[in-house]
């Protein structure tokens, strides 16, 4: 399926890989060809998941046009994300953060351009903001909205917009900052996981940048500056001397040079592989490419155009977590869901939106799955395919079937296969499901539910 070794012969590892083949855009040949199971690695890390249609453009398409289309849509997206934030808003000044969550969940579903949404998710762990602390439904839903507008774009606009962010400061706790009493909290966030890293800064540094963020306060869910509560004296920050404001402190962390290696480093969690850790030579041409001003889309572009993209480096490298999980099913059964209800059935699986459980957000990777999760995520699976329950039977695999023309209940057996796994299964696990279906036409509805709540809880379909 992924090439085993590398054309210069043998296994090779990790730490041998050449990073510029890693980074080069990745040519399909004889011996790595396009096939399905790629075009699928490519929708589950960039769009949630794919539908059969989509998988059948991908194929045809090849890499290069599928990711063209996944980076630049055709779709009107500003027409769309008006509409939705305009509900989203209202949803907003409703005060309802179970509402806000819905809404979201809804716009993943629906967008022209899961990409962004995916991004959006990406900021929302990264900054770590959580409604527990902010408790303001509109600040959460202005927050989230101001990720996506800088989602794909430059990191230095996005961390200027952070750091006069009310729903940021507050739930750092630094919604106020005295001339005599700097607070600490949020410079502390930005240097130790927005920017700088641990270890890249002392705790003087951090002393001096909160008096450049003195007078900023959070006042009826606004920023206020009041201008004789900031200190204006000159302050030492990161071996830079100066009267700093704000908005020095953030150009100054951001010149630094473990901030985009730090950036780089989580795009590759995100996007590559949360398996292994890369060492900083293989990272280096992605730095770079970040730029002055840390060009975010460039990287995620380059990422998934790449070589070590479309290897076994990266192939079933990342655990779903519960919203990609429960987004995979549903995007795969084109149809639409009771978003309320996923809200929660995702929050019981580990992931409730607007609550990132810490300030460095989710941790990933192998805290989805254990023992409790597992059967969470196969009772999801069993309601979300339930003919009856909270989901009213609205995710029906047979209907998918018959828009394909797969009528008889093996050959929509293969199109569940091939939609949500993309044919990866076992040979034994595959003709256990597909060998029990059913040749009497009224049971291949109620076998197919069956099959596709056995496919989603397999462990291949936990893999991103």
């Amino acid at each position: 399926m992924f090439e085993q070794s590398l054309s210069t012969g043998g296994t090779v590892r990790l730490d041998q890989i050449d990073p510029a083949w890693a980074w080069a855009a990745f040519r399909p040949s004889s011996q790595r060809p396009w096939t399905l199971a790629m075009a699928g690695h490519l929708f589950r890390r960039a769009a949630f998941g794919a539908n059969a249609a989509e998988l059948k453009s991908a194929l045809s398409d090849g890499p290069s046009e599928s990711v063209d289309r996944l980076m630049r849509p055709k779709a009107d997206v500003a027409a769309f994300d008006k509409a939705f934030d305009r509900d989203e808003n209202t949803v907003a000044r409703s005060g309802s953060i179970e509402s806000a969550r819905a809404w979201w969940l809804r716009r993943m579903i629906e967008s022209p351009f899961p990409l962004q949404e995916r991004m959006t998710l990406f900021w929302h762990s990264h900054f770590g903001v959580s409604n527990a602390r902010v408790d303001d439904a509109g600040m959460m839903v202005h927050h989230q909205q101001m990720l996506r507008t800088h989602a794909l774009g430059f990191y230095r606009p996005l961390l200027e917009a952070v750091s006069q962010d009310p729903a940021v400061l507050t739930s750092a706790g630094a919604n106020a900052s005295r001339k005599a009493q700097p607070n600490e909290n949020f410079v502390r966030q930005l240097m130790e996981h927005f920017s700088l890293g641990p270890g890249n800064f002392g705790e003087e540094d951090v002393h001096e940048a909160s008096r450049a963020f003195t007078g900023l306060f959070v006042l009826r869910g606004r920023i206020r500056y009041l201008d004789r509560e900031h200190d204006p004296g000159s302050k030492r920050v990161l071996g830079q001397q100066g009267q700093w404001a704000a908005q020095d402190i953030v150009r100054i962390v951001l010149d630094q040079p473990s901030t985009p290696l730090l950036l780089v480093r989580k795009l590759y969690r995100w996007f590559v592989s949360e398996t292994d850790a890369p060492a900083d030579q293989l990272l280096r041409p992605l730095v770079r490419l970040m730029g002055d001003q840390h060009n975010v889309g460039r990287v995620v572009e380059t990422i998934l155009r790449s070589n070590l993209f479309f290897s076994k480096w990266a192939y079933r490298r990342r655990m779903k977590s519960p919203v990609e999980f429960a987004l995979g099913a549903i995007r795969a059964m084109e149809t639409g869901v009771s978003t309320i209800q996923l809200a929660s059935d995702v929050g019981r699986l580990g992931q409730s939106l607007y609550a990132p459980p810490t300030v460095e957000g989710w941790q990933g990777g192998g805290y989805w799955i254990n023992a409790v999760t597992m059967l969470e995520r196969a009772r999801f699976a069993s309601l979300l395919f339930a003919a009856k329950g909270p989901y009213d039977g609205k995710v029906d695999p047979a209907r998918i079937a018959e828009r394909y023309g797969q009528t008889t209940g093996h050959a929509a057996g293969e199109l569940l296969v091939r939609v949500l796994l993309q044919d990866d299964l076992p040979d034994a696990v595959r003709k256990s499901i597909l060998d029990d279906a059913s040749s009497k036409k009224k049971e291949v509805n109620a076998w197919l539910r069956k099959a596709a709540v056995q496919l989603v809880s397999a462990p291949e379909f936990q893999l991103g």
